[in-house]
C-alpha cells in the first residue's frame, strides 16, 4: 500500500512540476498574433489548456520511459 501511494505521489508531483514548465515556456511563444482582438478570456483559456495539454504529455512520456527502462532492465538482470 505504501509503494503505491507513493507511485500516486511522484506522478502527481511529476504532472504538476512539468505542468508549471509548459505554462512558463509556453511565454516565449506570441500567441498574440492569432487570437482575434476582444477575445482576451478565451485566449487565456486557450493558453492555460495548451499548457496542461504539454504538460501530461511530457510528463507522462517520461513516467513512462523510467517504468519501460525499469522493466528491461529486470528483463536482462533477472
Amino acid at each position: 500500500m505504501d509503494i503505491m501511494m507513493f507511485n500516486g505521489i511522484i506522478v502527481l508531483i511529476s504532472r504538476m512540476i512539468f505542468i508549471f514548465i509548459s505554462f512558463w515556456s509556453m511565454k516565449a511563444i506570441r500567441l498574440e498574433k492569432w487570437i482575434r482582438k476582444g477575445h482576451v478570456r478565451e485566449a487565456r483559456v486557450l493558453y492555460f489548456f495548451l499548457s496542461i495539454t504539454l504538460g501530461y504529455t511530457v510528463s507522462t512520456f517520461l513516467l513512462e520511459l523510467v517504468t519501460t527502462s525499469r522493466n528491461i532492465s529486470y528483463l536482462l538482470f533477472s
